[in-house]
This record gives C-alpha cells, structure tokens and sequence, in this order.
C-alpha cells in the first residue's frame, strides 16, 4: 500500500534511524535529531485510511486505547523518598509522606510501590485493563531494582484481574538475544505461563536490530517505540504494524504497538496539567479520527508518589475522556490478539 521510494515509505520505516548522525547518552535516537517534526500528525495512518484501511473494534468502538504501566520500580528509591519529604514538608501534608518510609518499618510489603491493585481499580472503574512490564535484569547502570521472584503473589493478582503481565528489558538488553530470553524465560518461571510483549527499560532501542533480536527470542510485540523526549507518532503511525527490515528487504516477524505518550515525555512538553490534558486529548482524538490505536505509558511510580500527583489526577482525567468517547481500552495482549485476527483488519481499496 506504500510506494517504497516515498517519503512515506522512509518515515514508517524509520530510515533515518539506521544510520543515526547523533545519539544521546543513553544510545537512543531522539525527537530533538530527526528530521521529521510532524510527531502530532499520524501522516502513515492517514494515507492508509485515505486509501482503504479499516479496523474493527469490539462492541463497534472506533479507536482503541493500549494502557501500559513500566515498573521501574516497587520500593522507593532514597531519592523518590529525599523528594517526598521535602515536598510534603512544603505542603504541610505529613500524613502523605508517612507511606514513603512507613515500610522499612514495616517490611516490604507494605512498600507504596506495590500499588499494581490500586491502579487496576482505577481503571476498573473505566471498564479498562493494562499491561504491566516487570523488570528481571539483573544489571542496572543506576541501582538495582527488585526480584522478580519476592512478588510472585502480585503477578498472579494481575493476572486474575484480567490484566497482563510482560517484560520490561533491562538497560543492557536492547541489544543483546541472551539477555532477551533470559529475562523473559525468569519472568515465565515465576508467572508461570509463558508471556508474549516486551518494552525496553529507558526506551532504549536500535533499528532493526532490537525487533530482529525480540522475533527471536520468542515475544509477539513490543511497545518500545516512542521518543523519550516528545510525545506523538514516531513513526507517523498509529496502528500497530509489521516492522520492516531495510537491509533485508523483508518484513519482521512481531508487531510493534507504538507508543503515543509517555507520563515523562508528556509532562516535560508540557507546562501544567491543563496542557498537559490539551495535548493528550488533542493525541486520542486524532487516533479516533483514523480508527487507530493510542498506546500509553504510565509508570506505577506516580500513583504513589506525592511530588507526582498531578501524573495520577492526569491519567484518571485520561480514562475518562476515553470512556467517555466509547473506546475500547485495554492490555497490549488484547490488542495483539484482535490484530492478529486477520478478520478484524480489512484494506478496502478506494
């Protein structure tokens, strides 16, 4: 459907990004160096469309929404705590901080950052589910993180509440098939079922190396590309899709959901939570125009964080909006299924 000696053709591609002119420090290619601008307008998608694409959503909704929450972490680290009291010291809302260091008292369990039954509450108040990404890398450049292992009762909480539980790739693992299957095969041993999506720990990713890399390794989708410094379509598209290998002239065997807004990414673009919101519906309602899919991140961080909590009051006022709207919001893994279902995405020729 896409001339492949078009500029269209390069932007879905993402041509520009095999051979990068700059990096950043962490080895990801950002918004700040590419040269397409256009990250508000989905211009893939809206040729698509233009020339027939149509896609069908359960109970007839017209676009859908991919929730997915990154778990960097499940205690606060000394700064998240450092942050905290300092903030509710200003606030004057003592009662806030206690959480933040009432666990090492108490013990582990009782950390604010195990608050996955909070969140899915949330949604379920929305008729949503969500995708959560755990990490199992053992290396990490700044601290460790956790054990996969020391929450095992929490993964199966997620899972009996219909959500879905998926890899988030260590700092190191973009590149790296050993690490791939290694951290999914210790993800699956403690679920217990075998799991199928995958995002990268700081978005790091390589084209098409990283995609190539997780085909092998056994994941269905990812959901790793986005820009860490800008929110919108980095690939001018907003329905998942087939990744395509330019230097081996061939599709790749995963389906990428793309992510639209990240809770960081969107709250460094913007200046306040009423932009925030602005920008976010402005995103949801151009998906809904082209019948696509909005894929966002938010950390489970922010949901107990007191110096985030605009983040959380932002991401209900998100939910909403969409419910109000009738889209179908649910876990990467439902989106993968459906897409999949050849019968639920048509190309009728204009």
């Amino acid at each position: 459907m896409l001339d492949q000696s078009s500029e269209l053709w390069d932007i879905f591609t993402i041509k520009e990004e095999y051979s990068p002119v700059k990096l950043d420090k962490h080895q990801r290619f950002n918004y700040a160096n590419s040269k397409n601008k256009n990250a508000f307008e989905p211009v893939v998608s809206e040729f698509l469309v233009s020339e027939g694409l149509k896609v069908e959503y359960p109970d007839n909704k017209r676009f859908a929404v991919c929730l997915t929450h990154d778990i960097d972490d499940i205690y606060p680290p000394s700064s998240h705590i450092l942050s905290s009291f300092l903030y509710c010291l200003k606030t004057l809302d003592h009662n806030a901080f206690k959480p933040q260091i009432a666990w090492k008292i108490k013990g582990k369990e009782h950390s604010p950052y195990l608050n996955f039954s909070e969140i899915m509450d949330i949604e379920k108040r929305y008729g949503a589910r969500s995708s959560f990404y755990f990490i199992t890398a053992k290396e990490d450049p700044v601290r460790f993180r956790y054990d996969i292992e020391e929450i095992g009762h929490e993964l199966g909480n997620i899972l009996d509440n219909g959500c879905e539980v998926g890899v988030h790739g260590g700092y190191y693992t973009y590149n790296s098939l050993k690490s791939m299957k290694e951290e999914k095969e210790r993800l699956e041993n403690t679920l217990g079922k075998k799991v199928i999506g995958y995002r990268n720990h700081y978005l790091r990713f390589k084209a098409p190396d990283t995609w190539e890399l997780l085909a092998k390794a056994g994941f269905k989708y990812d959901s790793t590309l986005g820009y860490d410094d800008m929110i919108g379509f980095r690939n001018g598209t907003c329905h998942p899709f087939k990744p395509y290998n330019l230097d081996k002239n061939e599709a790749i065997d995963i389906l990428e959901l793309p992510l639209v807004i990240m809770d960081g990414a969107l709250f460094s673009y913007a200046r306040s939570l009423d932009e925030a919101f602005e920008y976010s519906k402005r995103l949801i309602d151009t998906v809904e125009k082209y019948n696509g899919v909005i894929t966002l991140l938010w950390h489970n961080g922010p949901f107990s964080w007191p110096i985030r909590k605009n983040w959380k009051l932002l991401y209900e006022k998100i939910l909403k909006y969409c419910y109000d709207k009738n889209a179908w919001m649910t876990s990467g893994e439902e989106i993968y299924n459906w897409w999949t279902n050849e019968s639920k995405v048509q190309f009728y020729p204009s």
